[in-house]
């Protein structure tokens, strides 16, 4: 801001502000000399910028002082990751490489390097085991160096003190921390196990620490060969016959110990000609390369082309090629082959976060023998984009003391996010804009992928609010970038002294006057006796249960008739046709109402064969298991009948009165006579003359 002392107030000065940017990039305020920046400013493309105000006299347009010249100077944030200009880089080193120790002399760190050599101990080649004097050093071999540029103010902060780190190659290369200079760090490297490694340097500002930005690169390392292996003769040759189809040998055979005596018979040797043929063995297909990078975005739409594989049949037939892949290794099914040229294309979506890298085993067919199957894989990468928008990173529990002041920070709160951009990551903190204007909260950007939330007055009551909700719009660095919105609750609290949360309830506010806690608790204790009484009342009325037939509705499969007497039994004529159970030969109705009396039939009894009493029973069952299922008026549930039948092949027939009037038999019942007066009735019906005495 800017001020003359001849300005009193009254708006008769006017400033006005000309130079470098002037208009364009600054503007000043013509009534108050304040002066604004119009757009955002980035130190490494103008570090300074040199103006010129002055204030004259509004109406004259004259001035009352002279023009003052000023310099703004931009402070530089961290804004700019460090970045390999000459990456990716080779090297090599000879296999077989030694590793020593070598002590040197005192080496003086700041409490600032010493706690980043710390953290990053396991990642280089110091140790820090020693004496408080020296210390060892690996004497490893450096097989190269890396260097990373920091566009940002290096005389400013730490936002372009760089600290190197490796992330892939470990443990067989190191690389100092401070210089970038790439070691070996373990002895004995076989060039002829392994020739090549692949190695990712990482460099950070911010010294390593967190919230600074970072950079990679790659350093492939190549193994030269040295003379650490001494020749050997093969134990044995694997025959191939695409190679070579037979072989010729000269076999020579010499006795060993010749007698002198027997020299004039000539050589004591002989030789002959051997062929070997190799037989020709089908085997299966073999891919060109046995292992086949491919990338791809995760982005890809379904059906994009990944890559091709191809594979031969090494056999004289060169059978065609059928591919498919292993859904063992693509439980998921994202992709898919073509059985015939080999083309690999995705068949779902991919998300990096679920699954960076895809290993995947294909299969290689021949058409003319499917036994012969031969195996590949394939390394699939997924390329990663912005597709994840950031949150917070934990669940932030936030207590507001009751006494806190304008200005306090009471949380400070950072974002994660699962997408892994090639230059880390930049997220950009503000309060959304419906609550930017809020009277309670403000949010400060810290510009290192954290914000500060402080407070914009004080004098908090948990009485008036206890609980506040406050989103916060949180920006990631992508293309395009995407944004959440995320809510941090901020609790009320009593504090003590120390500002350590001692209460936040605000319910104890507001219990009614006059009411202790005994005496709600008694009350509720109450409430719920009660509520527990008539759940009980409630369940035993519903558990009682009404007859399954009413009185009046029962349907009556079988009548027990009882008598009060001991006699006269013979006359009760009116319960059920007895002769219906007796006889299984009597054309019965199903469908009859057996709860009504039936009427009293006389007719002559049919004649029966004699069948044994085991058949009759069962026949009598079965014949009321038929009735009963048939019987529409049978309950739903099972039911015990009982029936009284006492067979057909006694021979003196039945002596229920129900068919004593229609016998045939001529069988002589005077005896009955002479039974005593309980066996009279019984005389009279079956003695002589007994019709003519019951019809008269």
């Amino acid at each position: 801001q800017l001020h003359s002392d001849v300005d009193q107030g009254d708006g008769n000065i006017k400033y006005v502000l000309s130079g470098e940017g002037a208009t364009s990039i600054f503007i000043i305020d013509e009534n108050t000399g304040d002066i604004h920046a119009t757009k955002r400013l980035d130190r490494e493309e103008q570090a300074y910028y040199t103006l010129r105000a002055q204030a004259v006299d509004r109406l004259t347009n004259k001035p009352v002082e002279p023009e003052s010249e000023f310099v703004i100077k931009i402070q530089d944030i961290n804004d700019n990751e460090p970045k390999f200009l000459d990456g990716p880089y080779t090297a090599g080193v000879p296999e077989m490489s030694p590793v020593a120790f070598e002590k040197m002399d005192t080496l003086t760190l700041s409490a600032e390097e010493e706690e980043v050599m710390h953290q990053i101990s396991g990642q280089s080649s110091l140790g820090f085991a020693c004496p408080q004097d020296t210390f060892l050093i690996h004497a490893t071999l450096r097989i190269g160096q890396v260097t990373a540029t920091d566009a940002d103010d290096p005389t400013y902060g730490n936002s372009a003190r760089v600290v190197y780190s490796i992330l892939q190659g470990q443990p067989y290369f190191s690389v100092e921390p401070k210089t970038g200079i790439i070691r070996t760090a373990l002895p004995n490297m076989d060039r002829e196990a392994k020739d090549q490694y692949l190695l990712v340097i990482q460099a950070k500002d911010m010294i390593g620490l967190m919230g600074g930005l970072s950079g990679t690169t790659s350093v492939t390392v190549t193994l030269s060969d040295v003379n650490d292996n001494p020749p050997r003769f093969p134990r044995s040759k694997e025959l191939d016959f695409e190679t070579k189809s037979s072989y010729n040998l000269r076999i020579e055979v010499t006795n060993k110990n010749n007698d002198t005596q027997y020299m004039n018979l000539g050589l004591f040797s002989d030789t002959t000609a051997v062929k070997i043929i190799v037989e020709d063995v089908d085997e299966p297909p073999i891919f060109n390369s046995p292992v086949n990078r491919m990338v791809v975005s995760e982005e890809a739409k379904i059906g994009t082309i990944i890559g091709t594989v191809a594979a031969h049949d090494p056999d004289a037939s060169n059978s065609p090629i059928r591919y498919s892949i292993d859904r063992n290794t693509d439980l998921e099914r994202y992709f898919n082959i073509d059985a015939t040229t080999g083309v690999i294309s995705t068949a779902k979506q991919l998300d990096r976060e679920m699954n960076a890298v895809h290993n995947i085993t294909l299969l290689a067919m021949e058409s003319y023998n499917p036994t012969q199957v031969g195996k590949g894989i394939a390394l699939i990468t997924v390329l990663d984009v912005n597709d994840n928008a950031p949150m917070f990173a934990i669940e932030y529990e936030t207590f507001l003391c009751e006494h806190a002041q304008p200005g306090e920070v009471i949380q400070t709160i950072s974002a994660v996010d699962k997408d892994e951009p090639p230059s880390g990551h930049r997220f950009y903190f503000a309060l959304t804009p419906e609550t930017a204007s809020n009277l309670n909260f403000t949010l400060r950007d810290n510009k290192d992928n954290t914000a500060s939330i402080l407070t914009k007055r004080s004098d908090f009551r948990r009485q008036e609010q206890s609980i506040y909700k406050l989103p916060i719009l949180i920006v990631d660095s992508g293309t395009p970038s995407l944004s959440s919105t995320n809510t941090l609750t901020i609790r009320v609290c009593d504090c003590d002294t120390d500002g350590t949360a001692q209460s936040c309830n605000a319910e104890a506010y507001i219990l009614p006057a006059g009411l202790s806690t005994g005496a709600l608790i008694a009350i509720l204790a109450c409430v719920l006796t009660l509520l527990v009484l008539v759940l009980l009342i409630v369940t035993m009325r519903r558990r009682k249960k009404e007859p399954l037939i009413f009185d009046e509705e029962r349907d009556i499969r079988e009548n027990i008739v009882r008598y009060d007497d001991e006699g006269g039994g013979e006359e009760d004529t009116e319960a059920f046709d007895m002769a219906a159970l007796r006889n299984l030969n009597v054309i019965r109705d199903t469908k009859t109402r057996r709860d009504v009396t039936p009427e009293i039939q006389f007719f002559s009894r049919p004649s029966f064969k004699s069948i044994p009493d085991n058949v009759i029973f069962r026949e009598f069952i079965w014949e009321r298991l038929k009735e009963a299922d048939i019987d529409p008026c049978a309950p739903p549930y099972d039911s015990l009948q009982t029936y009284a039948f006492e067979g057909n092949g006694s021979v003196a027939e039945s002596l229920s009165s129900l068919e004593s009037l229609s016998t045939d038999s001529d069988q002589n019942y005077d005896y009955l006579s002479d039974w005593g007066p309980r066996f009279k009735k019984l005389a009279d019906m079956y003695g002589n003359n007994s019709e003519d005495s019951i019809f008269s």
